[in-house]
């Protein structure tokens, strides 16, 4: 998020893209065949890009991971994200730039979501510095970010029905709420705060607070003080079954304003959202380096 609170952006990259119908209708077998980097820019201008590719697109090193015309490089302490990319509707245009990520450390902290350890949640650089150069007015900034991943080896909706994660600048660092209700009707309550050295210490976990659903109605909750309400401050993603968005909370008496997420599952595995999707997530199977 940018520092003035007006802008915000998203980069992922998928080796396997959880969230493609394309990877859905394979099978999922072939996660190397449905890779993607999914760039979204929030506010003034705002786009989204999340082009499915097919392997020939895909290359990686252990610094170095590239996927068609973007890439994420680790330089010297630096992700470097250069993008190329192509935003899908209502507004289609290129999103094209440098995004640079500065972990103030890494840490050391693996979360299993589920006992047998099926997905991890691996915080890299919960509190990090960001600057935005992307070749559009006013896309030029810088502001508090965040670096982590998820790993599996199963679908979300196999083991989950719903979840929410929050990250929330707090007290010279930041922290981490991941909650999540399992298919088997247990729970994953989980609470983090980090510090600038990359110091990772288990918190007592404040109540879980309902706040105003999203357009689509997915059910947003976070955690906070006790009497006190989240609210969102602004509104990044929307889709039937999944909201991002920039929210206000307080956690021990201080006002935290970070990024909230919220997945129903639920709705996912609802084989007509696949189609509505693939509007949002073409599928480009083809690539040369033109090497």
């Amino acid at each position: 998020m940018s520092d003035c609170g007006t802008r915000a952006l998203s980069v992922i990259g998928f080796i396997g893209s959880v969230f493609s119908p394309w990877y859905a209708w394979s099978g999922r077998k072939d996660p190397e065949n449905n890779v993607c980097i999914n760039v979204a820019t929030y506010g003034p201008g705002g786009r989204f890009t999340m082009t499915d590719r097919g392997r020939s697109a895909l290359r990686q090193s252990p610094r170095r991971f590239t996927v068609g015309p973007s890439s994420m490089t680790w330089d010297r302490g630096t992700l470097v994200i250069d993008v190329n990319e192509v935003s899908g509707p209502p507004i289609v245009s290129r999103v094209r730039g440098q995004i640079r990520v500065t972990p103030s450390a890494i840490t050391t902290v693996e979360l299993p979501l589920t006992p047998d350890g099926a997905h991890i949640w691996r915080p890299f650089g919960p509190c990090s510095r960001i600057e935005c150069d992307l070749e559009a007015k006013g896309w030029q900034w810088s502001g508090h970010g965040y670096f982590d991943a998820n790993f599996g080896t199963r679908a979300l909706e196999q083991d989950f029905s719903y979840w929410t994660w929050g990250r929330f600048p707090a007290k010279g660092g930041a922290t981490c709420f991941y909650d999540a209700t399992r298919l088997d009707g247990s729970e994953l309550a989980s609470g983090f705060h980090f510090d600038a050295q990359g110091n990772a210490h288990e918190i007592a976990l404040p109540p879980k607070l309902g706040f105003r659903r999203s357009l689509w109605a997915v059910k947003r909750e976070t955690r906070g003080d006790k009497g006190t309400k989240p609210r969102q401050i602004m509104n990044m993603l929307d889709a039937p079954f999944y909201s991002r968005s920039s929210v206000q909370t307080t956690i021990d008496g201080e006002t935290c304003t970070g990024v909230h997420e919220a997945l129903d599952l639920t709705r996912f595995r609802s084989p007509l959202l696949k189609p509505m999707l693939a509007v949002r997530v073409p599928r480009r199977a083809g690539w040369s380096f033109g090497i």
